[in-house]
């Protein structure tokens, strides 16, 4: 698999230890882009080193469950899976910021957390669970698209928004799965079952779950008002 300028063909291609950008909220999938607007100068300095190195970072959502009592609120515990990311582009935003394009590599494993004399944090990581993301474009065959699109009409019918139907219906499954799943508005929780469901169809499946228990959800709340 190509990403950028880069090679990832097995795992023999992804480094060990990275810088780990913990964001919640954040999904990042395999082949994907994700936008980040980079201020924190601890963060401007993990961008800088990564630009100067493999260009390589990860994602990874902190706990969202309750912390504990000794947790460090600078440095919460990091879920167990996130992703590996290659940044490949960069602008200048002329006020301090960088503004960045992280394209999707693989689902990572994070096997433990390293001190470090830098402002951000270091893991090393693991992508053997995940070496499927490396094997090119799922054809995704087994993506009940129907079912899909089906529940992102209906949220955006509840929500009164429109969509470019025409991108829609082009993309492929695994563009259209990802896509959604990464664009979705849910919370941390919704998004770590996105990124850990084990293949293409099990994500759309699991996407479109969250969507119809979004949409009773709303249902809900309209007939309590009325």
């Amino acid at each position: 698999m190509r990403i950028g300028n880069a090679l990832y063909e097995s795992v023999d291609d992804i480094p060990s230890i990275v810088p780990v950008f913990p964001l919640s909220g954040a999904l990042l999938l395999p082949r994907s882009h994700l936008p980040l607007n980079i201020f924190e100068p601890r963060y401007l300095k993990m961008i800088d080193d990564a630009l100067a190195t493999d260009r390589v970072i990860a994602m990874v959502q902190p706990r969202f469950d309750e912390p504990g009592e000794d947790e460090d609120e600078d440095a919460p515990t990091l879920c167990e899976v996130g992703s590996l990311g290659r940044i490949v582009s960069v602008q200048e935003s002329g006020d301090g910021r960088y503004l960045i394009q992280l394209a999707g590599i693989c689902r990572i494993s994070v096997v433990e957390e390293l001190p470090t004399a830098q402002p951000y944090r270091k893991c090393r990581i693991s992508a053997a669970r995940f070496t499927t993301d490396l094997e090119g474009e799922a054809n995704g065959s087994e993506v009940d698209r129907e079912a899909l699109i089906k529940a992102f009409q209906g949220y955006l019918d509840a929500n009164d928004l429109e969509a470019d139907w025409k991108s829609v219906r082009a993309a492929s499954n695994e563009a259209l799965v990802n896509t959604l799943a990464m664009m979705s508005p849910y919370g941390p929780a919704e998004k770590q079952a996105l990124l850990e469901a084990p293949d293409l169809a099990a994500r759309a499946a699991t996407l479109v779950a969250i969507t119809e228990m979004e949409i009773a959800r709303q249902s809900g709340e309209e007939t309590v008002l009325n």
